[in-house]
C-alpha cells in the first residue's frame, strides 16, 4: 500500500535524521511505522533537492555541469576559506571530492601531449604538407606568367607578328 505523507512529517524525520543527535532511518523506521528505504530516500532527497524540498534545476546536479561551469566552480571553491567552502558546497548541491576531481581533471587536461600515433595529428601533418606543396607550385606558376609576360612585352607577341 502506497502512503503519501505529508511534507511537515517529512521534514520533522529529516530534522531527526540529520543535525548533532541524528538517528539511524533504520532506528528511526522502527519507531514511526516507516520503511528505513523511504526514510533513507527522503534524507537522500533532501540533499539532493535542498531544504525547500523543491526540485533544483537539473543543471544543478553536478554530472550534468558543462565544462565551463566546473571550471567556474572549481575557481570559486579555491578561492573561499576554509570556513566558507562548506556552504558554498551546500549552496550549489556539491561535494568536495567533485570539486577535487574536476580540479584534477582539468590539470590533467593541461599536462597532457598529443600521443605520437594519434591520427588526427597525422593528418593534420599531411593535410600541412599538402598545402606547403600546392604553395609551392602555385608561387611557381605565378612567377612563370610574370616571365611569360615580360618575355611578351620585350620580345613582342609572336603569334599576332607573324
Amino acid at each position: 500500500m502506497i502512503q503519501n505523507y505529508s511534507d511537515d512529517f517529512k521534514d520533522a524525520m529529516i530534522r531527526k535524521m540529520s543535525g548533532p543527535a541524528a538517528r539511524s532511518a533504520t532506528a528511526l523506521a522502527s519507531e514511526v511505522g516507516v520503511s528505513q528505504g523511504t526514510l533513507s530516500r527522503w534524507l537522500r532527497d533532501r540533499g539532493r533537492f535542498g531544504a525547500t524540498g523543491g526540485k533544483v534545476d537539473s543543471k544543478k546536479r553536478s554530472k550534468n555541469w558543462t565544462a565551463i561551469e566546473k571550471l567556474q566552480a572549481v575557481v570559486a571553491y579555491e578561492g573561499l576559506e576554509e570556513s566558507e567552502q562548506g556552504q558554498y558546497l551546500r549552496s550549489h548541491g556539491l561535494y568536495s571530492v567533485e570539486i577535487e576531481r574536476w580540479r584534477d581533471e582539468m590539470l590533467e587536461g593541461l599536462n597532457q601531449k598529443p600521443k605520437k600515433g594519434d591520427p588526427k595529428e597525422r593528418r593534420i601533418r599531411e593535410l600541412e604538407s599538402e598545402l606547403r606543396r600546392k604553395e609551392k607550385a602555385l608561387a611557381e606558376t605565378a612567377a612563370l606568367l610574370v616571365l611569360k609576360k615580360k618575355a611578351q612585352e620585350i620580345w613582342g607577341d609572336s603569334e599576332g607578328e607573324q
